[in-house]
């Protein structure tokens, strides 16, 4: 998400929750699919990855504004639920999924902000937390226990899935989540995600590659000393 909208606590949240359904959409893998079981294919092919990376577009749009806002960087993962997500146009943005917390990183601040993933901390998105932080789906019918899905169009030579959260408190934050991607290898090629407030972000993904090495030092940033940490949700 653009820097501008961290903010916010609510921009916080919503990037939180943003990246969490990242890991939850992101099925990538090589190998054709039939017409008659698309989806099928599509989740068996989470079976295959272990990790992912790849260069991000990230499109924010929002009711108060004319133009969306831009921002491009790269991310990375590791099943079942690491991630880092660094955006460096046009400023740089690091956020990371560690076991029990999301680090969100401001570098040129000398800014940290903490959101704790236990506790009463957590706060009213926990519930969203849950459906997501699961990690990959494995079959159509673990996803229906945490979504519900509403459409499934084929355009060309992409697939977009149209996704619900079950959980009442969930869909205030992001009524609805889409998943975008290619018929032929089932590679992902994009998200979007719709927010209560009407707002809509877009990551679109280019030059990925799956189960590459990645280095666990991605995972575990170290923070120079004059670096301040704050946690909005304890507020």
């Amino acid at each position: 998400m653009h820097m501008h909208l961290f903010w916010a606590l609510r921009g916080a949240r919503s990037a939180c929750l943003g990246w969490l359904f990242w890991l939850a959409g992101a099925a990538v893998t090589s190998g054709a699919s039939g017409s008659g079981d698309l989806l099928s294919a599509w989740f068996s092919a989470q079976t295959n990855l272990h990790t992912w990376t790849a260069d991000v577009t990230q499109t924010r749009s929002l009711k108060a504004l004319t133009q969306p806002l831009t921002s491009r960087g790269q991310v990375w993962f590791a099943a079942p639920n690491r991630f880092r997500w660094e955006l460096v146009e046009p400023s740089r943005t690091i956020a990371v999924r560690e076991p029990d917390q999301i680090l969100l990183i401001y570098p040129k601040l000398k800014r940290a902000e903490r959101f704790s993933l236990q506790g009463p901390q957590a706060g009213p998105w926990k519930d969203s937390l849950a459906l997501l932080e699961a990690g990959f789906p494995r079959s159509q019918a673990e996803l229906e226990t945490r979504f519900r899905i509403l459409s499934q169009v084929v355009t060309g030579q992409v697939c977009e899935l149209t996704l619900q959260p079950k959980s009442a408190s969930a869909r205030r934050l992001m009524p609805q989540i889409k998943v975008i991607f290619a018929t032929n290898d089932l590679m992902l090629r994009a998200t979007e995600l719709q927010f209560g407030d009407g707002s809509t972000m877009r990551n679109d993904f280019r030059n990925s590659r799956l189960n590459p090495p990645i280095d666990e030092a991605l995972f575990a940033p170290k923070l120079d000393a004059d670096f301040k940490i704050v946690e909005p949700m304890r507020r």
